[in-house]
């Protein structure tokens, strides 16, 4: 049996601050603009409250809480969205008895290392320009970091 001093009573968890959620938003609007693309973009800390988020001009209203929920998805889940979708779509329906994730592709994991740091989700076009969206804004964090 462990000793008490050997047992974890409790753990810090790391979380994007305000600017890391600005800079993943300000990568993925980038990305966005550059393909001409009208979407949503949300940013959310590693338990997926909401940080930032982003409405560009002329897009849809539904797309403000699909990208949030993309992104409270990955998060919880610490995995693209992307892989619920692929599972869905290869027979797998059981992925949408799940109520608390969103099965479209969009939402991607914000990652430090190997730690979850948050989450951003994109919505407006196409869900695999979603996703190309919303990896530009997580690799926006990465190259952040690299200075």
């Amino acid at each position: 049996m462990k000793e008490q001093s050997e047992i974890l009573l409790v753990y810090t968890t790391s979380n994007l601050s305000d600017a890391g959620a600005q800079v993943a938003i300000a990568g993925a609007a980038q990305e966005a603009r550059r393909n001409g693309w009208r979407v949503c973009i949300a940013v959310v800390d590693a338990a997926g409250n909401l940080l930032a988020f982003r409405r560009m001009d002329g897009t849809a209203v539904a797309s403000i809480l699909g990208a949030q929920e993309k992104a409270r998805s990955a998060a919880h889940t610490n995995r693209p969205t992307a892989e619920f979708q692929k599972a869905i779509d290869s027979g797998r329906p059981s992925y949408l008895g799940i109520h608390w994730i969103t099965s479209l592709e969009g939402g991607v994991p914000i990652l430090v290392g190997d730690t979850v740091v948050g989450a951003i989700g994109t919505s407006g076009v196409e869900a695999h320009q979603d996703a190309q969206v919303s990896l530009a804004g997580a690799a926006a964090i990465t190259i952040s970091l690299r200075g």
